[in-house]
């Protein structure tokens, strides 16, 4: 028992010693530095010049180039390819024939069609010489009927024959219009033969990014031979978050980037920006179109693109390191016009750019402090660039 005494007594003071260690190390720190003989060390501080100037609120985004239009040239009519008049990146013009099948089957089908309907007309001619002269041959049992020569049933009989002459004539007139389609749906059929490349829109010219088949090859109607596609002007797609959805708006400018032309700058504007988001990524597709002159840019790049969100022609700029926030309030510390002291000024804080930061408040002054800050308070003295000024406490 007599040996738990003095233990006890050593842990009491042992706690004491270091409660009281602990209050002057908590008092010393919220104070300035203390030099010899009771004297204040100034702060010492790095500071930076407040700016005035233009800042942009910018966003980097990562996409894919992509055709601005393409479709798939593909003939009407199944047969043998005779020809193909473009290959891979090709140019081909708007109404350009590409292609060549095998037409001798459609000739021979114009040919038979054309016959027919030469029947027809033939037999359109025939029924009008038969309707003539049934009409003649009624005029005469008329005037017989007339001077009583002809009699009753004579003028019906011949009557008859005249209506049934005029209902062969519309039939055989049916029959010839009905020629003249089917000689032109032949007409056309054989037509489809020749494959060409036609679009409506944009430009007059584009290139041809993938070839399909070769000639001599067998292909059914419909079946791809060609894929053509714009690109120039060029698309860049990218995708954003709910985030930054509202910040973007059509004919914003983005300045694109590409690794196939590093340290080269490629201007285009926002032209589309989708009204829904896709359920499985919660992002929004974005469409940037650019001029791509000497088609140098290439469908399925990968591209970096950075859009102005918004931008200030004239404001106050800091440097971002130099804001700090007590209390729930952003301030930045501003250099007195002495040099040797600091005053705390709330700002409210706008546009950042980089390590730069827009800032609005009262009475910024000329420069801030952007290192040193922790041990600051509203009127502490400091010392620029590590220089140490004492002064009596």
């Amino acid at each position: 028992m007599k040996l738990w005494i003095p233990i006890a007594v050593l842990v009491v003071a042992a706690g004491a010693a270091a409660w009281l260690g602990q209050e002057r190390l908590l008092g010393t720190a919220s104070e300035a530095p203390a030099g010899r003989g009771g004297k204040t060390l100034a702060v010492p501080v790095e500071v930076a010049d407040i700016e005035r100037g233009p800042i942009e609120r910018r966003r980097a985004f990562t996409g894919t180039l992509e055709a601005r239009a393409g479709f798939v040239v593909a003939p009407k009519v199944g047969g043998r390819i005779e020809e193909i008049g473009v290959d891979l990146a090709d140019t081909v013009t708007r109404g350009q024939l590409v292609a060549k099948l095998d037409d001798a089957e459609f000739v021979q089908a114009v040919a038979q069609v054309q016959a027919d309907w030469a029947v027809a007309k033939a037999n359109l001619a025939e029924a009008r010489s038969l309707l003539e002269i049934a009409e003649r041959e009624l005029e005469r049992i008329e005037r017989l009927r007339q001077r009583g020569v002809a009699s009753a049933s004579q003028q019906d009989t011949a009557k008859a024959d005249q209506l049934a002459k005029q209902a062969h004539v519309e039939v055989t007139r049916a029959q010839l219009t009905r020629a003249e389609a089917e000689l032109e749906a032949a007409r056309i059929r054989l037509g489809y033969t020749q494959v060409a490349a036609d679009w409506r829109g944009g430009t007059d010219q584009r290139v041809v990014a993938e070839r399909y088949v070769d000639e001599g090859e067998t292909v059914s109607a419909n079946a791809p031979l060609l894929r053509i596609v714009e690109i120039d002007p060029v698309t860049a797609v990218f995708f954003v978050t709910e985030r930054d959805y509202a910040l973007l708006k059509p004919e914003q400018i983005a300045t694109l980037r590409t690794d196939a032309f590093p340290g080269e700058n490629f201007q285009g504007r926002i032209a589309r920006i989708a009204p829904v988001f896709r359920e499985s990524t919660r992002q929004a597709r974005v469409e940037v179109w650019l001029d791509n002159p000497g088609l140098r840019l290439k469908p399925g790049m990968f591209v970096r693109a950075t859009v102005v969100l918004d931008r200030v022609a004239e404001t106050t700029i800091v440097p971002e390191q130099a804001l700090v926030r007590r209390d729930g309030r952003d301030g930045v510390f501003v250099l007195d016009a002495d040099g040797k002291s600091v005053s705390w000024r709330d700002v409210a804080v706008g546009i950042r750019q980089g390590d730069k930061v827009q800032v609005e408040g009262e009475r910024l002054g000329t420069r801030v402090v952007t290192l040193g800050q922790q041990l600051l308070d509203d009127g502490s003295e400091v010392s620029v660039e590590g220089e140490i000024k004492e002064t009596v406490q």
